[in-house]
Order: structure tokens, then C-alpha cells, then sequence
């Protein structure tokens, strides 16, 4: 299973929006291509609504579990994924299972799939 990290959190609601969105287009395109993805991002974002937290420090608990149960980690390298406190701590938790972590561009095709992920550190 990948295990699909992406920015997400942002104080601009719209931006918030636009990443969900990118990550469910990558999950498609994933999934269309025969993988088995899970995607926090995808399960959480609508969530929200029902008044759960967007941090970091609430979610945790939950992306380690799924994290342990993961084969490997794509990293959705949207704008401010760098920057991103969960990213940075998925790919940190990743590595410290022995988990493969890979970076996927999410325009080289506008419907990325692992042909297009690199396999190098952070870009």
C-alpha cells in the first residue's frame, strides 16, 4: 500500500481546498494505474466540516497507524510541501520504519503516476 503524504494544512480555507483536490487527483491517478493508495489528505479533508482540527498535533496518532501499515511513501510535492510540518514528520516516521520514500511531481503529466515519481532525496 502507498501511503500518499501532501501539504494540506493552511490558514486560507481555499488553499486548503486546492490541495484536497490535488491529492484526490493523485489518488486517482494512482489507483486508475493499479495501486493501492491511502490518502490522509483524501480521508480527513472532508472531515473537517464536522469540526475536527486541521494540525498536525490531532492527526498523528492516526497517519502513524496507517504509516506502519504502508509498503512504501509518495510524497505529493505540491506548493509548500517542503514547508509542511506533517510531511516532514511522515517522511521522518517513513524512514524510521525502513519505508521507502519516493517524490512524486503532481505536473509532469497532469495525471502523475510512478513512471513519473523520483526515487531521489528532497528535490
Amino acid at each position: 500500500m502507498i501511503y500518499l503524504a501532501s501539504p494540506y494544512s493552511h490558514p486560507d480555507p481555499a488553499v486548503r481546498e486546492e490541495r484536497f483536490r490535488a491529492a484526490c487527483r493523485a489518488t486517482a491517478a494512482l489507483l486508475r494505474a493499479g495501486e493501492v493508495v491511502f490518502s490522509p489528505i483524501v480521508h480527513s479533508h472532508p472531515l473537517v466540516e464536522f469540526e475536527l482540527p486541521t494540525a498536525w498535533s490531532f492527526w498523528e496518532r492516526i497517519d502513524r497507524a496507517h504509516l506502519k501499515r504502508c509498503d512504501e511513501v509518495a510524497v505529493l510535492m505540491l506548493d509548500g510541501w517542503r514547508e509542511s510540518v506533517g510531511v516532514r514528520e511522515e517522511i521522518g516516521i517513513a524512514r524510521a520504519l525502513g519505508k521507502p520514500v519516493r517524490f512524486l511531481d503532481p505536473v509532469a503529466t497532469g495525471s502523475p503516476t510512478f513512471a513519473h515519481v523520483a526515487t531521489e532525496g528532497t528535490r
